[in-house]
């Protein structure tokens, strides 16, 4: 089981099974954000524990289209966390437990700050990755 939570407490979650990827997303928006990095994890795997009321979504304006939500009282950002999807990406920030997984993919390379350096052998791409 994977421990999660926002800055403050007041979301807290678990994760039944480890998520299935890691990446970094270079975007403007996601850096803003604070949600570079992200994990891929299951609906059905993610449990609430507290504070589903707490979080709240901000809907993107064109050409975006992802709501990202937040933790409404400290700002903890979470990702796609309420997602009616059945796979879909959090915050990895906001995960308390030891991951094994680790960064496979880096994306948006074209607007990582130039201040950033890129120091894994992940995939990189463009945009988003073109589906296998």
């Amino acid at each position: 089981m994977i421990d999660g939570s926002c800055c403050c407490g007041a979301v807290k979650f678990e994760l039944m099974n480890p998520p299935s990827m890691m990446a970094t997303c270079h975007c403007s928006r996601c850096r803003k954000l604070g949600a570079s990095t992200i994990v891929f994890v299951k609906k059905e795997d993610l449990k609430w524990i507290q504070g589903q009321e707490c979080v709240q979504i901000f809907q993107p304006t064109p050409p975006y289209i992802y709501g990202r939500c937040f933790c409404k009282i400290c700002g903890t950002s979470l990702g796609e966390i309420l997602s009616d999807s059945d796979s879909f990406p959090i915050a990895a920030n906001a995960l308390d437990s030891e991951l094994e997984i680790k960064n496979s993919l880096h994306e948006f390379v074209n607007e990582k700050p130039t201040w950033y350096e890129i120091c894994d052998n992940a995939k990189q791409s463009k945009g988003h990755p073109k589906p296998a």
